[in-house]
């Protein structure tokens, strides 16, 4: 199965030296996934770092980025979004060095040279020989361009954004609303980028920045539209495009350094972050604070010496993924004032709830807890928590309220600072009260069905997946209101969150019972699913466990399950896998399920509806199985190449599974325990910010010794294959003793029901 500290400081604990050879970040490879269907951002970044500066040379990239050097670079924009699918969001204010005369219709340049790591990109534009370094603090941007030959210039282009929308209201894309652009002095310029639209399809968000060189440039122009405006200083927001241009003198330095502060409050305040985080002019300065604070973070993990090059890159990588995303704008709220911490491109929580998230609460609890608290601020401010977040809008809600899964998580797991009486009233509010309007907004869509029949009816899109997680939102209402002594919401979600075996139909399939299936309000089985009509026709498609009627006959938001097949959301049912395992059988059919589900290539590795399904083997006593299927998927998928992250990481999503796995345990997100799986390393240890160090090791690990016969905590033989997260926060060690063959660890104690 298995081929494959620095001092850290952190308010008032510091963390034991490591003796690795080399420090943790340089195992961060920002390449990988930047190939396929990762979408992952290349360029610099802090950790939850609002700015996020990087190549652009596709428009329809959700990172702005192709990795094909012969697809030419137009510019460096200074927002980006790592990981994501859908239509493309941010890719603002965009600097562009040249040589020579300066061509508003400049296609770019193909590129070679190029060079990443943590917070550090560079590259070389080779139509004009020029090199291009980038790094970054927290909300402001720091460009190095090296000039060779020919007149040097800088281009600034206000009106650039990704995604730009054909028609006015195309959905996904991006839609300009207005640009503004204005030469202070000889050394600076500022102005905004105001856009609408993108995979949210959100209001009108607005970009100020403000651009200082480290030399004054000689001549200037401006522009809006097609036009160009010779030594003309500024251009007003009249709803166009508009940008500047800046020629350098032949006895001016031929390296070029400009700095970008960024605001979504004004050019002032984009200003002042500029002043505040780079007061001065030393690139390798702040790309060394760039990659301590990176170093303080993921150190916070550390795994053995002996794992390989491979391993180490692809488990850091991982950790930095989960960490680019969400982004904390604390002080740059332009909506409401409060004094708890702001974070947007929530991107979205259907995918990070499950072990992003998770994975936070375990290396940074602290910001976990101001995540949340976010969320539940938001819920007081706009009505409702998102589901998906970006650019200071709600939207959009692939299936349930899945912020209440958080909230759950965190309270089931002790995390203190969160306001849960609030989170609780939050919660209730996304239960008892349809958003109406757009239902991909926030919300429950489709709630009148849920809260009447039981379930969702045909007669609202993705009724399957949404019933399916309403239920699991259901049963984190109840894990929360119990705890807080509030027993008759307990009872009322706690039997809602049953709801799930409303759509369960007993028929057969591949030699497995019982799916979940299409109902219609009536209460009547749907057979078959009706197409858009086209040329006046209507055709249908049969439905069986894998039909997949979108994107082919419905819309990709339309189908009755959101990306996937009856075989997939079958097994979906987190908070009730006994219950599952009754519905289908008991457990010998249910095994048999399972192995059909991966053995016939049901199971997809890039869709997170099926995350937990590789460890559902443990619910039937045999946890050596899960392991085996894990390993499976993690050395048949993943890799440190460019594609090596199988489909979009959807912000840390896809490679925090991988890391909670690489150590050895995964969670369950919204109950309070760890399942546990053989490791890939010899040992991790988990330095937490309350001090305690928790230690995973495994004995006698090897490619052949892969099988978990024994277990011991803290001096004591453990016989479950869970963990309790508070048994992670006291601190201590975990043994595992490995050997080659199959043993009975793990077979008699199922994990827990935490509140039935």
């Amino acid at each position: 199965m298995g081929k494959k500290i620095v001092a850290a400081l952190f308010v008032a604990f510091i963390i034991v030296l490591p003796s690795f050879s080399q420090p943790y970040h340089q195992y961060i490879d920002p390449f990988i996934g930047s190939e396929g269907e990762g979408h992952i951002f290349i360029g610099p970044s802090v950790p939850f770092g609002m700015v996020k500066p990087g190549p652009d040379n596709n428009k329809y990239s959700n990172s702005g980025y192709v990795s094909d050097s012969l697809v030419p670079i137009f510019g460096f924009s200074q927002i980006h979004v790592s990981g994501t699918g859908g239509g493309a969001k941010y890719g603002n204010i965009s600097l562009m060095p040249y040589t020579g005369q300066f061509d508003m219709y400049d296609e770019g340049s193909i590129f070679c040279d190029e060079r990443a790591e943590t917070s550090y990109y560079g590259v070389k534009l080779k139509k004009w020989n020029i090199d291009v370094e980038l790094t970054t603090t927290a909300k402001a941007s720091f460009h190095r361009y090296v000039f060779s030959l020919g007149k040097k210039g800088v281009k600034v282009d206000a009106g650039a954004f990704l995604d730009e929308g054909n028609l006015p209201d195309s959905r996904e894309a991006q839609h300009l609303v207005g640009s503004e652009i204005e030469i202070v002095s000889d050394y600076a310029v500022r102005g905004y980028n105001r856009v609408r639209g993108g995979w949210n399809n959100g209001t009108a968000y607005t970009v100020y920045f403000y651009a200082e060189f480290d030399q004054p440039f000689e001549s200037f122009g401006t522009w809006k539209g097609n036009d160009v405006f010779k030594s003309v200083e500024s251009q007003a927001d009249t709803g166009e495009k508009t940008g500047a241009y800046m020629s350098f003198g032949e006895n001016s330095s031929d390296t070029v350094q400009v700095k970008i502060g960024i605001s979504f409050l004004s050019s002032l305040k984009a200003k002042q972050n500029l002043e505040s985080e780079i007061s001065h002019w030393n690139f390798d300065r702040v790309l060394n604070e760039g990659q301590n604070l990176w170093e303080e973070m993921i150190s916070r993990i550390e795994i053995d010496e002996s794992a390989t090059y491979e391993q180490k890159v692809m488990f850091y990588t991982g950790l930095y993924h989960t960490m680019l995303m969400p982004v904390d704008r604390t002080g740059e709220n332009p909506l409401w004032l409060s004094p708890k911490p702001y974070y947007d491109d929530f991107y979205a929580l259907w995918d990070t709830y499950r072990t992003s998230h998770p994975l936070l609460t375990l290396i940074t609890p602290s910001r976990q807890a101001d995540i949340v608290n976010c969320l539940i601020d938001i819920y007081k401010f706009e009505g409702y928590m998102p589901d998906a977040r970006s650019g200071n809008y709600n939207g959009r809600t692939q299936g349930g309220s899945n912020a209440d899964v958080l909230i759950a998580d965190a309270f089931v797991k002790g995390l203190p600072g969160v306001n849960y009486g609030t989170g609780l009233h939050a919660m209730l509010k996304n239960a008892n009260i349809p958003p109406g309007g757009n239902e991909e907004k926030e919300g429950r869509g489709g709630l009148t069905d849920y809260n009447s029949l039981g379930y969702v009816s045909t007669r609202f899109v993705r009724a399957g997946n949404r019933t399916l997680e309403y239920a699991l939102n259901d049963y984190c209402i109840a894990a929360v209101a119990k705890g807080l002594g509030r027993n008759g919401e307990y009872r009322r979600f706690l039997k809602q969150s049953d709801n799930w075996k409303n759509l369960w139909r007993d028929i057969e399939h591949e030699g497995s019972r019982g799916f979940i299936m299409p109902k219609d309000a009536a209460g009547n089985w749907v057979d078959s699913i009706q197409c858009d009509r086209k040329d006046g026709r209507v055709s249908y498609v049969q439905y069986d466990p894998l039909a997949q009627e979108w994107p082919i006959c419905v819309c990709w938001w339309c189908g009755f399950f959101y990306e996937g097949t009856s075989w997939e959301y079958s097994l979906f049912v987190p908070h009730d896998v006994p219950g599952l395992i009754d519905q289908c059988g008991g457990s010998n059919a249910f095994q048999k399920r399972l192995d059909t589900f991966f053995e016939n290539s049901y199971y997809n590795v890039a869709n997170e509806p099926s995350f937990l399904s590789p460890c559902l083997y443990h619910w039937i006593g045999r946890p050596e199985l899960s392991s085996k299927r894990v390993h499976q998927i993690i050395d048949d998928n993943y890799n440190i190449s460019r594609s090596g992250i199988p489909g979009n990481d959807d912000s840390g999503s896809m490679s925090s599974w991988l890391a909670f796995h690489m150590m050895g345990f995964y969670p369950n997100a919204g109950h309070s325990y760890y399942l546990l799986n053989t490791p890939y390393f010899k040992e991790t240890v988990i330095h937490q910010e309350n001090g305690n160090d928790f230690i995973i090791r495994a004995e006698n690990l090897s490619e052949n010794n892969c099988y978990i016969q024994s277990a011991i905590l803290n001096g004591k033989s453990y016989n479950k294959a869970w963990i309790e997260h508070n048994n992670i926060v006291a601190g201590g060690e975990l043994i595992f003793i490995m050997g080659s063959k199959p043993s009975s660890w793990g077979h008699e104690i199922m994990p827990p029901q935490d509140i039935k």
